[in-house]
């Protein structure tokens, strides 16, 4: 009778040791969230991973920056340099995800809480539809700056793109228009979702009452994301652009960029003839992915595509409006910030320049760049200056932020053009 105590005892004790053994296993499991290296290994020392993920202030060496690839404009490529991505990076975090999943119905421990939308009004956006004659614009508006390039930024690109930035007026003030929570930093290679809500945290309602950005945003839904689909332009979808374009035209920026092309004799004729050309070169359509008239600079730009070649990724989508809208909608699903070049340099809600991580319609976007609270005019001006009178990298000075803007070209458009921050 002893011994058999003793040995109920002993496989009392020693299930207990197999469970802690067990749970002890999978805490280790659950701890080795670090996606894989370039290289495509895997971070073997748990300890270190664990320790890093800890310290979200500290980066690695340069030397251990994943390397870029070099570009090519003429081709789908042209936006590697911008992902840096991992080629199985998608695969995996689907996966993870999948394992995520509970099929018997119970949350994830450190699910997200759920978002709270805020209701955006379209209704007058409808009024944008009707024809020319019927369309009401804004009054032209006085401004109290100098509008006339100066010799200094006729001679300097830079200057003239941060004219662009005094000029913007419509421009939203963080902490005032908007509020947005950066969550908390990552490679562009980690898997792991940083960011415990939304990046919005609220946006003045009052700012879809402005002429320019609700003439914006009244295009975002003209266009199938899917690249290589063609477009289908209706006479309606073509009255909005031109009126965007007319209604943009009455502001300081786009009547500096003007003055600005003109003096380097880039365009020639009157206003008219100036918008004329600037609705062909953000809304005429042409092919990419191997299908005509499937894209358009605005479409890529700013409301962004979804490659369906090998694993699907987000191209383009480069507008916070655009990223605010599609997030209340819930098709966005923002996972943090990644980390700047320079160490220190970490994104606050003062932050008007992010560089970011996230999901849209299930697809990820490994890294994107977006200036926050910009006006549509703003956008639309710098990159057409740099498309016209700037390369494919240009570094230039927008208030207190260093910036590389990125511009390709497909042959005679505009093919991709985006901020990169280089603080």
């Amino acid at each position: 009778m002893e011994g058999l105590i003793k040995g109920l005892v002993n496989v009392a004790m020693g299930g207990e040791d197999d469970n802690r053994d067990n749970s002890e296993s999978r805490d280790e499991r659950s701890r080795s969230s670090w996606a894989e290296v370039v290289s495509g290994e895997q971070e073997n020392d748990g300890e270190d991973q664990r320790n890093k993920r800890e310290n979200r202030q500290g980066w690695e060496s340069s030397g251990s920056r994943p390397s870029r690839r070099p570009q090519e404009a003429q081709h789908e490529g042209y936006e590697r340099d911008e992902h840096r991505t991992v080629d199985n990076y998608s695969k995996s975090h689907r996966k993870q995800q999948g394992e995520e999943e509970n099929k018997d119905g119970w949350e994830t421990v450190g699910k997200k809480p759920p978002r709270q939308r805020q209701q955006v009004r379209t209704d007058e956006w409808d009024n944008y539809k009707r024809p020319s004659n019927e369309q009401k614009y804004s009054e032209e508006i006085s401004y109290g700056v100098d509008i006339e390039p100066s010799e200094e930024e006729l001679n300097d690109l830079s200057k003239a793109c941060n004219k662009l930035w005094e000029l913007d007026s419509n421009r939203l003030v963080p902490g005032k228009d908007y509020q947005i929570d950066c969550g908390e930093g990552k490679k562009v290679y980690q898997k792991d979702d940083m960011a415990e809500g939304s990046l919005f945290c609220a946006l003045n309602r009052d700012i879809f009452r402005r002429p320019t950005f609700a003439r914006f945003c009244s295009l975002l839904d003209n266009y199938n994301p899917h690249v290589g689909s063609k477009e289908v332009v209706t006479s309606q979808e073509k009255q909005e652009e031109v009126a965007f374009i007319e209604e943009i035209s009455r502001t300081a920026p786009i009547k500096y960029l003007h003055k600005y092309l003109s003096s380097k004799g880039i365009i020639r004729g009157s206003y008219q003839d100036f918008k004329a050309m600037m609705t062909s070169l953000w809304f005429d359509l042409y092919g990419r992915g191997g299908s005509s008239s499937s894209s358009s600079a605005f479409e890529h730009v700013f409301v962004g595509e979804i490659k369906q070649q090998g694993e699907q990724a987000v191209s383009g989508f480069h507008n916070w409006l655009q990223f605010y809208l599609e997030e209340q909608k819930g098709r966005v699903d923002y996972q943090g910030y990644i980390y700047p070049r320079r160490r220190g340099q970490v994104p606050d809600s003062e932050t008007q320049l992010l560089t970011i991580q996230f999901e849209w319609n299930g697809v990820m976007k490994s890294v994107s760049s977006t200036l926050v609270g910009v006006s549509p005019e703003f956008e639309i001006a710098l990159y057409t200056l740099c498309f016209y009178m700037g390369d494919e990298n240009n570094y230039v000075e927008l208030g207190p932020y260093s910036v590389n803007i990125k511009c390709y070209r497909l042959g005679n458009n505009i093919g991709s053009a985006f901020p990169v921050a280089e603080n």
